[in-house]
């Protein structure tokens, strides 16, 4: 018994020794690019949301200047129909003193002059007034020009507004709708170990360690191979989702051998496993997956007790929906 002992320990110190130092810079490599991505969609769907808060205050801006521009034009208009009225009083007023101008010129010096000097003044004040007639007509073709100019971008802003509600509301209902198929196929998994919630725009499933592997191991357990087994066939169905694969360790450190040495490696190696499971289990692209390890730092219970730290060894599969047609709809602004 003591001399099978002594030969497993021997084959796992080899086992162990065996890992090339080059998979652990790669793995390395891929959580950091991991967490750069991971940074871009944040970014991105903070773009999203600022762009359409940007744009709802754009299209209030604007309803506050049509409103503006239509009191305005309706003043000019009463302006404009009194300065009409005006106009043909005056000239009627013109017509009779000219008139009258010519049946006195033979009889009354003195008054043909007065009336002729009233015809001028009158004449004066005609031209005057035709002179604002037409700066009043110029200034409304101007800002009706304005005005239809604003309704056209208003209608172009609140048609842009509501492509991006349908689309956030289209993609709400597939996280929805994905987040169902993935209960439906681990339902005999939940709360065993797993556990599937939507939450920031992203679906979360979380396989705690005792689920999945051994103590201080990255092979998985037979069990957790069923359940990435049937997680597998439903992102197989779902090719426009992204998928961020996240090893976590408690703050214990892992005494390891040969080129494992502490939480980080452990974490990167476990989530490399999984990734691997998922990519023989069904036909998904590997450009879709990526792997990262997180060691102890990202935990979801900071205290310092056998069962938070229970809670912090887990494997986070994070799917993420396609944003292109939205970053699209959002850069043609």
């Amino acid at each position: 018994m003591k001399r099978n002992i002594l030969i497993i320990i021997v084959l796992s110190i080899i086992t162990l020794s065996c890992v090339p130092a080059r998979q652990y810079e790669d793995e390395k490599a891929k959580r950091q690019s991991l967490e750069a991505d991971l940074q871009q969609l944040q970014q991105n769907y903070s773009t999203v949301e600022n762009k359409n808060k940007e744009l709802e205050a754009r299209i209030a801006e604007l309803e506050k200047e049509i409103k503006y521009l239509k009191l305005d034009t309706l003043n000019s208009g009463i302006a404009y129909r009194k300065l009409t009225t005006e106009y043909d009083k005056l000239l009627q007023l013109y017509e009779i003193l000219d008139k009258k101008n010519k049946e006195l010129l033979q009889t009354n010096v003195n008054e043909t002059q007065k009336i002729s000097n009233e015809l001028s003044m009158t004449k004066e004040q005609l031209e005057a007034k035709e002179a604002q007639l037409l700066k009043l007509e110029q200034e409304l073709n101007n800002k009706k020009q304005t005005l239809d100019k604003l309704e056209q971008e208003l209608t172009e802003k609140e048609k842009r507004i509501v492509e991006l509600e349908n689309m956030l509301a289209r993609r709400d209902s597939t996280l929805k709708d994905l987040k169902n198929k993935i209960s439906s196929a681990l339902f005999n998994f939940e709360n065993k170990g797993l556990n599937v919630v939507m939450k920031n725009d992203r679906i979360y499933v979380s396989l705690e360690e005792s689920l999945m592997f051994p103590s201080g191991s990255w092979a998985v357990d037979k069990r957790g191979e069923e359940a990435l087994s049937q997680l597998a066939k439903v992102l197989e169905a779902n090719p426009d989702i992204s998928i961020l694969v996240e090893g976590h360790t408690d703050d214990v450190p892992y005494r390891g051998r040969g080129e494992i040495k502490d939480n980080w490696d452990l974490s990167v190696m476990r989530a490399t496993a999984v990734v691997k499971i998922l990519l023989q289990k069904a036909k998904i692209d590997p450009s879709r997956i990526t792997a990262a390890g997180r060691g102890e730092y990202a935990p979801v219970d900071p205290a310092k007790t056998a069962e938070a730290r229970q809670k912090n060894r887990r494997t986070e599969i994070i799917l993420t929906p396609n944003m292109d047609e939205l970053l699209k709809i959002l850069n043609t602004d």
